[in-house]
């Protein structure tokens, strides 16, 4: 598995700053960053059978790398066999990342949506200025971090069958990882409204099953085809086969305030993969639910985290958002026992649920100081604890 993480460049007074490309210019240097936007590198060839921070990239733990907007940064993790290694490596890359935010005058922090109002500037690139020119404010205002997590299958007949299975799950790590409460300089009333944000997009959210492989790749084609989305990276399903590593990518969450909470969203979403890729071989059927109930249940999941009720998966009803998420547990314990991850990730919900999100973590900042840049300074110092 592999984790990549976006994080958001302030500066010391907690407001962002487009100090990004500078940055990844100073990583850059240090053997630790690319300063071009990935789909901007005609050059950059990968391997079918590379994976994200894969050996192929020279550093086995990646590079920095830039993102949409010029107030943030990108990494991934190396290929990890284990949740040490990603405990490791996200801690490392933090570091990193920050090192170089430094050198400019920035912090990063891990923070899903900038809570002091700020005029998002596009990271210059053919194809960032290409989105920002087709999407308009979509893509102007698309200041978010999030999460990814890439899990390795075996094949993209396999990689179907996990997507068709999960799907109803994912809403939950929404709930898990909420971590964007404030939107441009207010409280948006939900807690996570980058999962609001991000769903602007046109190819974004939850997909119907898919019959098989082929049936997935005729519909990224027809997509693709009808001249809306840029390419197929703007393939933003709430999971989606990675075009270039054998993983099943998971990208519904907000990025994590805290590394550990990253770890363990890292563990369930292993397990979720593990699982559904057991129920394949076994014959045990897709759930049938549309995709129009799983938007509902995401909806919901970011508009209250886990302050309010969730919809179950199992029965399509609200339920205590403690409870859907045991439910989760339960449902992924015996992949995460097979894989020695089953107390860590126990006792890693369990302290996500004791003392909450990251939303409830900037909202509590927010009630102390009632002041918005106060809430970023805390997050600084949270994501490099």
């Amino acid at each position: 598995m592999g984790v990549e993480e976006e994080l958001l460049v302030v500066d010391p007074d907690g407001r962002p700053v487009p100090r990004g490309p500078a940055a990844l210019e100073v990583a850059a240097r240090r053997g630790e960053g690319e300063t071009v936007p990935e789909h901007d590198r005609a050059d950059r060839e990968r391997t079918d059978d590379a994976v994200p921070g894969g050996e192929d990239d020279g550093d086995p733990r990646g590079q920095l790398v830039p993102e949409l907007k010029a107030q943030q940064l990108e990494f991934a993790t190396r290929v990890c066999a284990d949740l040490d290694d990603v405990l490791t490596d996200l801690q490392h890359w933090r570091g990193r990342a920050d090192a170089a935010a430094r050198a400019v005058g920035a912090r990063v922090a891990a923070l899903a949506s900038s809570p002091v109002d700020v005029e998002p500037v596009t990271t210059p690139g053919a194809r960032y200025t290409e989105m920002t020119e087709t999407f308009g404010l979509t893509a102007l205002e698309q200041l978010t971090c999030g999460c990814h997590v890439h899990v390795a299958v075996a094949d993209d007949d396999e990689g179907v069958a996990v997507l068709n299975r999960v799907r109803t799950w994912l809403p939950v790590l929404t709930a898990l990882t909420a971590n964007s409460p404030f939107w441009l300089g207010r409280d948006s009333g939900h807690a996570s409204f980058r999962s609001q944000a991000w769903n602007r997009w046109p190819s974004s959210g939850p997909n119907e099953l898919f019959a098989d492989a082929a049936a997935y790749h005729r519909l990224i084609a027809q997509m693709v085809a009808t001249e809306t989305i840029v390419d197929t990276g703007m393939v933003y399903f709430d999971a989606r086969l990675s075009e270039r590593w054998p993983t099943v990518e998971v990208r519904i969450a907000d990025v994590a305030l805290r590394a550990e909470d990253a770890v363990t969203l890292a563990g369930l979403v292993r397990g979720l993969v593990e699982t559904a890729a057991g129920e394949w071989r076994d014959g045990v059927p897709a759930p049938a639910v549309r995709s129009e109930v799983i938007r509902v249940a995401a909806w919901r999941a970011g508009r209250s985290g886990l302050t309010g009720d969730l919809v179950h998966p199992g029965t399509g009803r609200p339920a205590p958002a403690a409870a859907v998420v045991g439910a989760l547990l339960d449902h992924v314990r015996p992949a995460l026992a097979a894989a020695g991850d089953e107390q860590r990730v126990a006792d890693g919900v369990a302290a996500v649920l004791d003392r909450g999100t990251g939303a409830d973590f900037q909202r509590r900042i927010h009630e102390e100081t009632g002041d918005l840049a106060a809430v970023v300074r805390a997050a600084v110092e949270v994501t490099h604890r």
